[in-house]
């Protein structure tokens, strides 16, 4: 009896130690051969990060009330005859607070109209830009002339500011990823988008004083999370206005944590086309799939043109900011915060390719696009 309850007592803990172990191999960051290895089977991935025109916010996305499958296909069949093959989606923990099964839905029916036109989804998790109070509901209609006036933080200040709220947005991480995490409909997961944005020229009054120490804690929970999920996807958290000197010295805590954390590199450049090049350089020493999720400002010198030839002798994916113009007004440029564009439009469209009807902004800009994406 002693020894057969020995035996048994030791064969329950090579178990747990096998569980053990199986857990801590799947949930650990992916070696550099595994993301290379996965992004070896991918195209070229160029797209838009995108939202319908007719929303002004992730929640007017994917609320039950405002969700448009006509119009989301309809915009999808643009992006498709460009050749474009990845878009970059923003999702929010209060869609799922409401009603868990009505989302999961939602986010199901757009991967079916976004899987009809060959285009893979970046689903984006946590938010740290604009507006640190979002709610559920009607959202408040585009203020004239100001780019991005109704783009809202996921999680908002005060959920950010309450640890008790934490368990929530766990359960948002882990319902999401864990309903998709087999679904070959999806690229990626981008866990948080500009973790610690302190948006001082537009929401400084609202934003919370010890944020950006708040986040630093949650961004590596966050991925703890999703990689609890066990999803077949790469995890990423793109760096933006990182340090790209060769020691990388003045790196800040949270663009170390992303570097650290994600399975592929990702960043945002908005910047001249000789300091994408330099940042590409740079962070290909990482010895990962680097993919530039933001790009694509024209007055400020980051264009189609100029960034697009780059990114594809480099293989980085490239996905622009803005694809259809509409109520985010992203086509204005940042500065419309301090001087509205009311009275007069500016000279040239910060981001977007489309006009709401579908036709280019520049027609040269959608040639080069179809060019480089072999769609003629």
């Amino acid at each position: 009896m002693k020894l057969r309850q020995s035996a048994f007592m030791t064969a329950v803990l090579i178990g747990i130690v096998s569980c053990t172990t199986l857990a801590s191999t799947q949930t650990a960051r992916w070696p550099e051969q595994k993301a290379n290895a996965w992004y070896a089977q991918q195209p070229w991935l160029m797209g838009s990060n995108y939202i319908p025109k007719s929303a002004i916010n992730q929640l007017e996305m994917w609320q039950e009330e405002t969700f448009d499958p006509v119009e989301i296909d309809q915009e999808l069949t643009w992006a498709e005859a460009m050749g474009m093959n990845t878009m970059r989606v923003f999702l929010h923990d209060l869609p799922w607070k409401q009603d868990a099964a009505g989302f999961q839905k939602r986010i199901d029916r757009f991967l079916t109209i976004a899987s009809r036109h060959h285009i893979r989804t970046l689903f984006v998790l946590f938010d740290s830009c604009w507006d640190p109070v979002p709610h559920l509901g009607p959202q408040h209609p585009p203020i004239p002339g100001v780019h991005n006036s109704g783009w809202v933080q996921s999680p908002g200040a005060s959920a950010l500011a309450d640890a008790n709220q934490y368990p929530r947005l766990k359960a948002y991480v882990q319902g999401v990823v864990g309903a998709f995490a087999k679904d070959e409909r999806i690229l990626a997961w981008d866990v948080w988008n500009e973790p610690g944005a302190d948006n001082a020229g537009s929401y400084p009054k609202e934003e919370l004083k010890d944020k950006t120490a708040r986040v630093t804690k949650l961004l590596t929970e966050a991925f703890e999370w999703a990689r609890e999920a066990n999803p077949l996807q790469p995890l990423t958290s793109g760096v933006w206005a990182a340090d790209t000197s060769p020691d990388g010295a003045n790196l800040e805590v949270l663009q170390q944590i992303q570097l650290r954390e994600s399975d592929i590199i990702t960043f945002h450049n908005y910047s001249w086309p000789e300091y994408f090049q330099r940042e590409v350089t740079w962070l290909k020493k990482y010895n990962r799939p680097v993919i530039c999720t933001e790009y694509m400002a024209r007055s400020v010198g980051s264009t189609f043109d100029t960034v697009l030839p780059i990114a594809k002798q480099e293989r980085v994916g490239a996905i622009n900011w803005g694809f259809v113009a509409g109520k985010t007004q992203t086509y204005l440029p940042w500065e419309s915060w301090e001087h509205p564009y009311i009275l007069n439009q500016p000279p040239v469209w910060f981001h977007e390719v489309l006009r709401p009807d579908g036709t280019p902004y520049r027609e040269a800009e959608v040639s080069l696009i179809r060019q480089l994406t072999g769609v003629q």
